[in-house]
């Protein structure tokens, strides 16, 4: 399973015949196996997509009902919980993951006191009393993961191996420098990371391959391209999209280094491969130039003179510009299409159908509950209360199994996608909730507002919406 983070659904040539962005080993991916137009997260934002596919339940069911996670929460998973890796870990596979975590873990600390700077993203003192000899809990690996190498939230800064604290990141915002005994550690460039994380997921393969009688699970979450844009110097100004697209130009390069060790080691035909993102590109725009600083950028934006100074262009019509989303509209944490539709693509050589686009609705959520009877798992009822077998999707069949799939912005705006049709109920201030309407069949960008047009139709959606959000499941 390759999760990348923040990529936007028109950052794969595959998926946006305008892409600046060279993706070839994204789009061969896509040549020999099926994707999905109309894919989704089902949350615009980080940790909450996250559960959910390791789940096949709406974060919003959980203790987590809006945004990210922030440092040094506990997890959001439940320990009754089954996630992903453990089910697969039940029916004898190795289980590996590396990169981006994001659903908690706990810190061990001095004082015996929680972390200096839990419940927040930034604090100055953050480390001061984290205790690096001792070992984090209820973590990766108490969720499943038997091998795991990676951070928790960015912003706490340090990577563990397994339950052990490794190593930091060298962020340009976030630090550990009150972190007593710090010197011990590796300072992990950002630039470095994306490397790091590949080679050792890379090993993971080696060690799979020389146990062969044993399946193995390799989650692969790598923290591009979210912002810092961390390009390594190899990869600056090598498309026409910017540093972002670099970015995302540098993530192809290391996933076809992972798929092309997997052939090389024999692995390829008995291997399903998962390709998503978490939530859509923070980036509405990029291009030669621009200011990278700001990840909610607008156009007109600003661009580097020769002398190495930021200005607005007088013309930026001559400048060739790059839209992460594609045709989609808004950006990640927003309940539109851009922050919600992901790229999903599913390889399994000899099973999927090769080079097929499929335009079944499919969610993260029905991750778990499509592997589990290929694997020969029995998934008890209710275990994934929002997660479907939608097997026949991946085979290229239409038979729209799931016909609905709620979503959800960062915050509390929620939607509801019924096949075409996409309802979405904003709140405000005076108790009267704004409504929008969207054919998405004939109005993919959502442009057109058509709720004031079908009032019954806004009527009868909202009431599915009020209905699924108040029982304990969508998948009866």
């Amino acid at each position: 399973m390759i999760l990348a983070d923040d990529l936007g659904y028109g950052d794969l040539g595959v998926y946006n015949d305008y892409s600046l962005v060279p993706t070839p080993n994204l789009d061969n991916l896509a040549s020999e196996g099926i994707r999905f137009t109309d894919a989704y997260c089902p949350i615009a934002v980080c940790s909450p997509t996250r559960y959910s596919l390791m789940t096949g339940t709406y974060a919003w069911r959980s203790r987590k009902k809006d945004g990210v996670m922030r440092n040094y929460e506990k997890s959001m998973m439940e320990d009754s919980q089954l996630t992903l890796p453990q089910m697969l870990k039940k029916v004898g596979y190795r289980t590996g993951g590396f990169g981006k975590w994001h659903l908690g873990t706990e810190f061990p600390t001095l004082d015996d006191e929680k972390p200096v700077g839990y419940g927040t993203f930034y604090h100055s003192q953050n480390g001061s009393n984290i205790d690096i000899s001792g070992k984090v809990s209820d973590g990766p690996v108490d969720h499943g993961f038997q091998h795991w190498l990676g951070f928790s939230c960015a912003s706490e800064c340090f990577v563990f191996k397994n339950k052990e604290i490794v190593g930091a990141l060298e962020h340009d915002f976030y630090t550990i420098e009150k972190t007593p005994g710090k010197e011990k550690l590796d300072i992990i460039s950002m630039d470095s990371y994306l490397p790091l994380i590949t080679d050792a997921s890379i090993e993971f393969l080696n060690e799979a391959q020389q146990n062969k009688e044993r399946p193995f699970f390799l989650y692969y979450a790598p923290y591009v391209p979210h912002v810092p844009l961390a390009v390594s110097e190899s990869f600056l100004g090598s498309t026409e999209a910017g540093p972002y697209g670099d970015y995302v130009h540098e993530l192809d390069f290391y996933i076809g280094k992972l798929l092309d060790h997997l052939d090389r080691l024999g692995l390829k035909e008995n291997t399903i491969i998962l390709f998503a993102s978490d939530n859509g590109s923070a980036f509405r725009t990029s291009y030669n130039g621009m200011d990278a600083s700001n990840a909610a950028n607008k156009l007109p934006g600003h661009y580097v003179d020769l002398e190495g100074k930021y200005k607005a262009p007088e013309d930026l019509s001559k400048i060739k510009k790059h839209s992460p989303n594609g045709i989609l509209r808004g950006v990640k944490r927003s309940a539109w299409e851009g922050g919600v539709r992901t790229p999903l693509i599913a390889r399994w050589p000899g099973h999927f159908p090769e080079g097929k686009e499929s335009n079944e609705i499919m969610s993260l959520t029905d991750i778990m509950a499509t592997l589990a009877p290929i694997v020969g798992y029995e998934l008890e009822k209710g275990v994934t209360p929002d997660g479907i077998n939608n097997i026949s999707a991946f085979l290229g069949e239409v038979k729209e199994k799931r016909s609905s799939i709620v979503l959800k912005a960062g915050n509390d705006v929620y939607a509801l996608r019924q096949k075409e049709w996409k309802f979405i109920e904003v709140p405000r201030e005076n108790n009267e909730p704004f409504f929008e309407l969207y054919n998405l069949k004939n109005d993919p960008s959502e442009n057109t507002n058509l709720a004031n047009k079908y009032p019954d139709r806004v009527f009868a959606m909202k009431r599915d919406l009020d209905l699924i959000l108040k029982e304990n499941s969508t998948t009866k």
